[in-house]
């Protein structure tokens, strides 16, 4: 089973990651193309691009500047112990016992906009590049348009045949993927809590209960899709009502 997910904006570069394992990005020369674009922008470019406040906009130009390979566990980290977000609460990596590391290596991705498709170990630097910005790339118009079939291709030729994949993605991410293109079934979860009589998705609550169904599928080595409508983390609880062949509701 694999298992896609969307990175975060929020990052920690100050604190040591408690493993010294790491692997390298696979899409590194594309990474560095775009970074080569983006130390072009000024501030005020970058304010412009991603609708952001002037302070982060000096922020991401420095880490613009500062980007360079090749990485290192001195100058660079572990995806995984890097993002911050919500998602990233829900899988909490620091608790997850060390020997669930390699399964969780093999089976989470993680979509982004400067690096293509991490494994949870590849090495990062500090960055804001979501998938979403309209970033011109010589005769490319966009992030999309950048990474056009490659991650797709990237994924379908680490997928087995039978295998499932789990979509934990935002829209905004899972659209570089082209749903048509993938070579296998494809579930994805959803999220929703009971409001004012009626179920709806609670964004905050649903970002950090996919992080919670990356760390039982993870712990559980769960391999099938019955094994992944047990989950009930949260009191969450599996909908047969709501869903359908290719969404998995739950509810609370």
């Amino acid at each position: 089973m694999k298992i896609i997910i969307s990175p975060a904006k929020s990052l920690d570069f100050e604190t040591k990651a408690s493993t010294k394992l790491y692997s390298q990005p696979r899409f590194l020369e594309q990474s560095t193309k775009l970074n080569k674009q983006l130390k072009t922008l000024s501030p005020q470019d970058l304010s412009d691009l991603m609708k952001i406040s002037d302070d982060l906009s000096n922020l991401n130009y420095q880490r613009n500047q500062d980007w360079q390979t090749p990485f290192n566990l001195d100058n660079a980290k572990q995806a995984i112990y890097s993002f911050t977000g919500a998602v990233f609460k829900g899988i909490d990596v620091n608790s997850l016992s060390e020997e669930k590391i390699p399964t969780l290596q093999n089976n989470l991705r993680i979509l982004s906009g400067l690096y293509g498709l991490l494994k949870p170990l590849d090495l990062i630097q500090p960055y804001r590049l979501e998938m979403g910005t309209k970033l011109k790339v010589g005769e490319t118009e966009n992030l999309y348009k950048f990474w056009n079939d490659t991650l797709v291709n990237s994924l379908n030729d680490e997928l087995e045949d039978d295998e499932l994949l789990v979509n934990l993605a935002s829209l905004e991410y899972f659209k570089a993927l082209p749903k048509k293109l993938l070579k296998v079934p494809m579930i994805t979860p959803v999220f929703k809590d009971f409001k004012n009589g009626e179920y709806k998705t609670v964004m905050t609550y649903a970002k950090k209960a996919r992080g919670f169904m990356v760390r039982y599928i993870i712990e559980n080595n769960v391999k099938t899709i019955e094994e992944l409508k047990g989950f009930n983390i949260d009191n969450y609880g599996f909908s047969q009502e709501m869903s359908t062949e290719t969404e998995l509701y739950f509810t609370r």
